[in-house]
């Protein structure tokens, strides 16, 4: 395979995109919600806004970023890792559907996300689509130092659910909306959390909304978009 997302191993050699690929089996239908285009389409307008010509998404999944930001012209290599290799696949088959010189601007591979991998240094900007809420509380630390202090991309854009919006979703106060959550939380924690990362590695950081703003509770989502100093 090649390098991936979530809690996974080392790094490999092959690339995902150099290995054949069975379609016989259909994916599962590609589910989507107002709530998660408005995300994507934050995190896209965010990314354009930087300037990036190079980009890195960990947590890709089954690629639904991926395949937005292959379309943007100023985008010119796009790499997205996961630990899960059934997303893997789906992700592969969906871009597979991209004009050849579209598709040829994205590569795939398995890695784990809290593991510094010298090829994935380098890169203008970062995106994690609600992915951080999927470690558990210790990796936290773990994911800091391999993203902001070993590859340290010039930007790094963060999504990740409002816990305070959960009682407008119908979501009881003793559950997560998503059973694989280890954890939710509300924005002044989210912020804390981003701007204790920034000053620790030399970022500066601003928190957004995302989805329409309840007066009280904020958006659904939120979202931080950190810049590398100097």
């Amino acid at each position: 395979m090649g390098l991936g997302g979530r809690h996974g191993s080392g790094l490999c050699a092959a690339r995902m995109a150099q290995r054949p690929m069975t379609r016989a089996n259909p994916q599962r239908p590609v589910v989507t919600t107002a709530l998660h285009d408005a995300r994507l389409q934050a995190v896209e307008t965010a990314v354009t806004k930087t300037g990036a010509r190079t980009l890195l998404d960990l947590g890709c999944g089954a690629g639904d970023l991926l395949l937005r930001l292959a379309l943007l012209p100023g985008l010119t290599r796009l790499t997205g890792i996961d630990i899960d290799l059934p997303s893997l696949r789906a992700a592969q088959a969906r871009l597979a559907d991209l004009p050849p010189e579209t598709r040829a601007k994205v590569q795939l591979a398995q890695a784990s996300m809290t593991v510094a991998h010298p090829n994935l240094r380098g890169y203008d900007c970062a995106c994690l689509v609600e992915t951080i809420e999927h470690l558990p509380l210790g990796d936290l630390n773990r994911l800091e130092r391999a993203l902001f202090s070993d590859m340290r991309p010039g930007h790094v854009i963060v999504t990740t659910p409002n816990a305070e919006f959960n009682p407008v979703l119908g979501v009881p106060s003793h559950r997560f909306r998503h059973p694989g959550h280890h954890f939710e939380w509300d924005r002044a924690r989210f912020a804390g959390w981003a701007e204790g990362v920034a000053a620790r590695h030399g970022y500066t950081v601003t928190c957004h909304a995302i989805g329409e703003a309840h007066p009280a509770l904020g958006g659904a989502s939120q979202m931080a978009v950190f810049a590398r100093l100097g």
